[in-house]
């Protein structure tokens, strides 16, 4: 055995999917789905994150729709990735970028990766390709569209400054039956901070209604292929929370968080999150912040100036009211469920 296998081995043996800690990418079988199960128009943009950790990579937006397949899925598998053609003859693909802490062993060495795919119609889907490339500027914090320029169809497309192809990707020959697939690369550009993985049909000449399908993804040190490491969903879940969490709720006068309320109009509190983040993170919320929505006539919620690092948030709520809360008091961040039930999300990111 190799030395670099050695180092990839390295944890001990797990009782199926072969060694613990191999796998350096999180939600390979796209399991975790917290923003959703499915991204069509508005949300399948290019370079817009979809399924927990992958992002869409395409020449324009709404170029596929992306869900979370659970039927046509390999034999003793529940997910896999969907791409639905829905803006004909154009590339696209999805991609993961690996933080700069777990490329630590990669970056220098050989490493391979691997995946299950299959298209729906090999006639048009006839030129799938995979790359492993590398970010060489500041860690953690590549440009958010790695792709220049997408080319003609079978030329590989051109990379943003500081990204760099570190395999030389070429046609996988997909065919209509799940299979694996695997490239290899020495990601030896000087400087690499991240590795990102890249998917994608290099075809100019598709169909609106074909499907490229994928799953067990998979990036391990060393030169082989070897078989996809099952990880329990939670474990996944908790890998998958590092960068992105969703705290929604979905009944009627769904409370968020408990505040102070110092005056009649202004008070915060605090979030905990499950798993700490990755940095501090970024709020959005998927609602307009006003009466009808929340209660208290809330018109302002955002992250505090304090109270703010990776394993929690402080909270600031404004009302329009000037007399909805009682200075030195305090009141609970809750959706308005006077007409019934709001469905409600809070999303932290601390995404690459």
């Amino acid at each position: 055995m190799s030395r670099s296998r050695d180092m990839a081995d390295f944890g001990g043996s797990a009782s199926s999917g072969g060694i613990t800690g191999k796998n350096r990418l999180q939600n390979g079988q796209f399991a975790v789905a917290q923003r959703g199960t499915t991204f069509a128009s508005g949300d399948n943009n290019d370079a817009a994150y979809t399924l927990d950790r992958w992002k869409i990579f395409s020449d324009g937006n709404d170029v596929i729709d992306v869900s979370q397949e659970a039927t046509t899925v390999p034999t003793n598998r529940l997910f896999a990735a969907s791409l639905d053609v829905e803006t004909a003859n154009k590339k696209f693909g999805i991609a993961q970028i690996v933080e700069h802490k777990n490329c630590v062993g990669l970056i220098g060495g050989k490493v391979t990766l691997s995946f299950q795919a299959k298209v729906s119609e090999t006639s048009k889907l006839d030129n799938v390709k995979a790359a492993i490339i590398s970010w060489s500027s500041t860690a953690d914090s590549p440009t958010a569209d790695m792709i220049s320029a997408w080319g003609s169809e079978g030329t590989n497309p051109t990379l943003a400054s500081n990204f760099t192809y570190e395999n030389t990707p070429a046609n996988l020959s997909v065919t209509s039956s799940y299979a694996k697939y695997s490239v290899t690369a020495n990601v030896d550009t000087s400087g690499a901070k991240n590795i990102i993985v890249f998917i994608w049909s290099d075809v100019t000449d598709t169909t609106a209604g074909h499907f490229l399908y994928i799953t067990d993804v998979q990036l391990e040190a060393g030169d082989t292929a070897t078989d996809y490491e099952m990880k329990k969903y939670s474990d996944d879940l908790k890998e998958c929370m590092r960068y992105f969490y969703k705290l929604r709720k979905t009944n009627a006068y769904g409370e968020f968080c408990t505040i102070r309320t110092y005056s009649g109009d202004d008070g915060t509190g605090i979030i905990y999150f499950p798993q700490p983040m990755r940095v501090q993170p970024t709020l959005t919320i998927d609602k307009t912040v006003n009466a009808t929505n929340f209660a208290y006539d809330l018109n302002s919620i955002s992250i505090a100036a304090s109270d703010v690092n990776v394993t929690q948030v402080g909270i600031a709520a404004a009302s329009s009211s000037g007399s909805a809360f009682t200075a030195g008091g305090g009141a609970v961040i809750q959706s308005n469920g006077a007409s019934g039930a709001i469905d409600v999300s809070f999303d932290f990111a601390s995404e690459l």
